[in-house]
């Protein structure tokens, strides 16, 4: 299984970027995923998505991507953890089968 390539956003990549980078840490941990996850702002990802496999943002999506994106307003709310998390071990399935 290959390095999984994760970039985590909010809108200034400080605050509620933090708080779903350690969700996604813990979670890809649990699962034994291998992942590098970067955390950006949202304003970044247009030009850093070609050196990554997925997208996790906390924050309004402003434009469509190349790569698989997650909307994570769940890991701060709490409200559809169990969804959201569903949706990125299922990306990262994808991942590892093609």
């Amino acid at each position: 299984m290959s390095k999984i390539k994760v970039l985590v956003a909010c809108g200034a990549g400080i605050a509620t970027s933090t708080v779903a980078m350690k969700k996604v840490e813990d979670l890809f941990l649990e699962n034994h995923i291998d992942a590098e996850l970067m955390q950006i702002k949202i304003s970044e990802a247009a030009s850093r998505q070609d050196d990554a496999d997925m997208l996790i943002s906390t924050t309004i999506l402003p434009q469509e991507y190349r790569i698989p994106t997650v909307k994570a307003i769940a890991f701060l709310t709490g409200i559809g953890k169990d969804k959201v998390e569903a949706e990125i071990l299922d990306i990262v399935h994808n991942l590892n089968n093609h």
